[in-house]
């Protein structure tokens, strides 16, 4: 069982890394290997629309000096993939979009790589924009043809301030609830 989780965040080790930690420690206990990749300090540029991927079908894009690549290859190793994206001004960060639309094409023009494989998003949010970023990330899942996972409420925790997301004990608990279900949809889709 492997779990691949991708942070948006512009900032390192901020809130959104804290609630993507969160969701992997209890897929930890239930022996999943997981891997935290933070966006912060890379530049991410966007999806060109060349289709240069639909026409190679080799599992990467033609953009080689980021990150993505790497990004892409991880997911495609995983069995679950986790997004993580603060909500700015209403929706993802510009790394998070980024991310999405180039990992999406890529899987699109290869036979739609991420098929069938577990996904969830989460938001750090400090007052609104959480459920139009939720839908977002959810926009990849599901052009993807993958599997959701949810857990007791909104897969959403607040925390104005870096480090503040902690506190919020509503927020935690429904990252935690999030990690055990994905453990058990992984559990039950690998048998």
């Amino acid at each position: 069982m492997k779990v691949a989780a991708f942070c948006g965040s512009g900032r390192k080790q901020g809130n959104t890394a804290l609630l993507l930690s969160a969701v992997l420690e209890p897929l930890a206990k239930a022996g999943a290997e997981t891997e935290l990749v933070e966006l912060a300090g890379n530049e991410i540029r966007g999806c060109m629309g060349c289709y240069v991927c639909f026409l190679e079908k080799n599992g990467t894009c033609v953009l080689k000096k980021d990150i993505v690549n790497d990004c892409i290859a991880k997911m495609a190793a995983a069995d679950a993939i986790l997004l993580g994206s603060p909500a700015y001004f209403g929706d993802v960060s510009s790394e998070m979009k980024a991310l999405i639309d180039r990992c999406g094409m890529v899987s699109q023009a290869n036979g739609f790589l991420f098929r069938r494989k577990v996904g969830a998003a989460v938001v750090a949010v400090r007052r609104s924009g959480a459920v139009h970023a939720l839908d977002t990330m959810n926009h990849f899942f599901f052009t993807g043809q993958m599997i959701l996972v949810g857990s007791n409420s909104w897969n959403v925790g607040i925390g104005p301030e870096k480090g503040e997301v902690v506190d919020d004990t509503e927020g935690m608990t429904t990252m935690r609830l999030l990690g055990e279900n994905m453990a058990w949809l992984i559990k039950k889709l690998t048998l």
